[in-house]
């Protein structure tokens, strides 16, 4: 494909894919959106379980393996990233979370003394959150309900979650009926991004109903390899499909959004990032950006898995007579197992200072979650599993290109748990919620708590349970941040706008200074919402 458009957005996920939608829709210009994944259109991806059969290997993921961690004794472990046009939307929990005011707060104070000090406060973002959401409960000042992404209560509630939520109100924390409220801390069940058994992405929300504008064309299998830098500008990108290689021009901006993993990647491979590293791949420098591929921010998360004592849970549903009938229950009334995303329920808590902000975040799985690190710790039965989550780490980790070759992977290296604070704030979440195991309800529900391993809560045993077992929590960010004039390691400034470039902007997770308290897809989409309004002058 030759040509030219006005505008050209580099990844079709969360953020691209709102970004070239509205850009369509309201601007009434050409864009072209490119995606190197699959189409959306899949049933497996429409049911809100279907992340537990994808999770473990799809084509609809792309599989990022870190360097070696030697703060985790050398453990190497995945970061999946979405490969399919909706991007993280597409595969995720569709958890509903928008973090805090206070993360947007410390943004808003992070760029002060730019040039341009666009707000990125509270008071800023917050219209657009409310103009993306559609919620079928709350409708407020802090809540839309006419958005196109539809935001729901969960279909279906397992007896697990519901155990789960009062054993945490017996350790002292309150209910929380809304996680995006006035307070963030307690224990209920999570709001999700689908509505009656199907699950709304990015594309759903914002692709599909431009399907017939001729202003919006999108291209899957799409695997971008730089963009196009003619005097000081980005002029086009170049693009590979099964046809070949492809050179495409924008005679308005081109916008990046392949998340924090690859974003920085092609940043580098079109010369932008730093000189040292880009000399040393024989990459020609068009600006030196020492920030481009730093400051890598992920929510680490570790397990804590127990046995049920009965049947209890989600052990099975989606295989045999059980997947049958769930889905016979599902095509006739609407209802059941099928509607769930299997993450009902969850909290936020401080185990060491409960008044202060909340240090961690819980989600509750009614299954013994197999990831691929645990399938030589647990056997497949009746259980369930807490993950615990640092919100706000201190950790930072790198991406850095492994070559010169647009094919090849970058190198991750996340760094989770770090930092010794991080370290210290996950010991004492996972004590808090072993404590939740034998609480309330849930207490004669658990059989055995197995990992950490006998249940051990001793310093030593949950330190090296954390070293063995963290993960991510699938929200990479921070890798082309915003900053301030004069800060050395912003690569953008406050209008998302690369520096030392003209007509180029970032518009997905890596360009946070921060990453936010709790799931980031919802901030990632306002951030294409914001680009949009940014390009058309808004």
């Amino acid at each position: 494909m030759t040509g030219s458009f006005d505008h050209i957005v580099v990844g079709g996920g969360s953020a691209g894919c709102v970004a070239a939608g509205r850009l369509a829709a309201d601007s009434g210009a050409r864009v072209l959106l490119l995606e190197a994944g699959h189409s959306h259109r899949h049933p497996l991806l429409d049911m809100p379980p279907g992340i537990f059969k994808m999770i473990n290997g799809s084509k609809f993921m792309r599989y990022h393996r870190t360097t070696p961690q030697a703060h985790l004794d050398g453990r190497v472990h995945d970061i999946p990233q979405g490969h399919v046009l909706g991007g993280g939307s597409s595969v995720n929990a569709q958890v509903y979370m928008r973090g805090r005011p206070a993360d947007y707060d410390a943004w808003n104070a992070a760029l002060h003394g730019s040039n341009d000090p666009l707000g990125w406060g509270w008071d800023d973002v917050l219209p657009h959150f409310r103009r993306m959401e559609g919620n079928d409960r709350l409708a407020n000042d802090l809540h839309g309900t006419d958005g196109p992404v539809l935001v729901s209560d969960p279909g279906h509630v397992d007896d697990l979650s519901r155990w789960f939520v009062q054993a945490v109100q017996t350790l002292g924390e309150p209910f929380n009926p809304d996680f995006n409220g006035p307070t963030q801390r307690g224990v209920g069940f999570y709001q999700f991004t689908n509505r009656r058994g199907k699950r709304c992405s990015a594309a759903y929300a914002y692709v599909e109903p431009q399907a017939r504008n001729p202003n919006l064309t999108v291209r899957l299998g799409a695997e971008v390899a730089r963009i196009i830098i003619e005097n000081g500008r980005a002029a086009g990108v170049v693009y590979r499909d099964r046809h070949g290689v492809h050179e495409v021009r924008a005679e308005g901006e081109v916008i990046l959004a392949a998340g924090a993993l690859v974003t920085p990647k092609l940043l580098m491979l079109s010369g932008l990032g730093p000189a040292a590293q880009l000399r040393a791949h024989d990459i020609a420098v068009a600006a030196d950006l020492p920030g481009v591929g730093q400051n890598l921010i992920d929510h680490p998360e570790v397990p804590i898995t127990a046995y049920a004592t009965g049947r209890f849970g989600y052990y099975r549903q989606g295989v045999g007579w059980r997947m049958l009938r769930n889905g016979l229950h599902f095509k006739l009334f609407g209802a059941g197992p099928v509607t769930s995303a299997g993450v009902e329920a969850g909290a936020f808590v401080n185990p060491e200072d409960p008044a202060a902000p909340p240090s961690i975040q819980a989600f509750c799985v009614p299954i013994v979650y197999l990831d691929r690190d645990a399938l030589d710790a647990l056997r497949d039965d009746y259980g369930l599993t807490i993950t615990t989550v640092v919100v706000k780490p201190k950790s930072r980790g790198e991406v850095r290109l492994a070559s010169a070759d647009p094919a090849a992977m970058p190198l991750v290296s996340p760094n989770l748990l770090k930092h010794p604070d991080d370290m210290a704030t996950m010991i004492a979440g996972q004590r808090f919620f072993l404590r939740a195991f034998a609480a309330g309800p849930l207490a004669r529900r658990v059989a055995r708590v197995v990992l950490p391993q006998d249940g051990d809560d001793s310093d030593e045993a949950l330190r090296a349970h954390c070293k063995r077992f963290a993960k991510t929590n699938y929200h990479p960010a921070g890798t082309a941040r915003m900053g301030a004039e004069g800060d050395a390691m912003a690569v953008l400034d406050s209008r998302l706008r690369v520096r030392g470039v003209d007509n180029l902007r970032v518009c997905d997770m890596a360009a946070v200074p921060d990453i936010v308290a709790g799931n980031t897809n919802s901030a990632a989409m306002m951030l294409g919402d914001r680009c949009a309004d940014l390009v058309m002058g808004a």
